[in-house]
């Protein structure tokens, strides 16, 4: 009779060897309007790590003057989860949607958190704006002495720097104006 002789077995990959722990990451959940204080602190009960960017800001009535924070970004809060914990924060009160692309909530890079941090904790005037100026766009400035000035964006440089055709090519009128002072005008209108 042959021997049968015992092969060692085979040890598993090296990728399968050690489980992965899920790790954590930043998404941003968009909330009810005016809702997101009551959002953040409802998830903070859950002992998930939030981030609700606050801005201090003066705000006037009619009587007096008062100092308040309010959400850098409206209807924002952003959570730091393991992909498990989705399904908890969904639930919430509040909870309209997590931002997704193509089903997916998309992850946030801890650089952009600390990024917001350091927004919220500089005294800096932050104005988020949805506006993105394009070489040739038509503009008008809002604000300051300035105002009603019409002509095209030829850039948009460092510290807010704008340069802006007022006359004909060749006749660029150089601005430092922060660009939340200007709008965009229509593509078809005058100037």
């Amino acid at each position: 009779m042959e021997e049968t002789q015992l092969q060692p077995a085979k040890s598993p990959p090296a990728e399968l060897k050690e489980l992965k722990k899920p790790e954590k990451a930043w998404y941003a959940v968009y909330t009810n309007s005016r809702a997101e204080k009551r959002v953040s602190d409802r998830i903070n009960e859950l002992d998930i790590e939030t981030f609700l960017p606050l801005q201090k800001t003066l705000r006037q009535w009619s009587d007096r003057k008062k100092v308040i924070e309010k959400p850098l970004i409206s209807s924002y809060v952003f959570v730091k989860i393991i992909p498990r914990e989705y399904f908890e924060v969904r639930k919430i009160d509040g909870v309209v949607k997590f931002i997704m692309i193509q089903g997916k909530p998309v992850p946030i890079p801890e650089a952009q958190i600390n990024n917001l941090r350091i927004l919220c904790g500089s005294d800096a005037e932050v104005e988020v704006s949805a506006d993105v100026y394009e070489k040739g766009d038509m503009v008008e400035v809002m604000v300051g002495s300035l105002t009603g000035l019409r002509g095209e964006l030829i850039r948009v440089g460092r510290k807010h720097k704008v340069v802006i055709r007022i006359i004909q090519p060749g006749m660029n009128l150089t601005v430092d104006i922060k660009t939340n002072a200007i709008r965009k005008l229509e593509k078809n209108k005058d100037i």
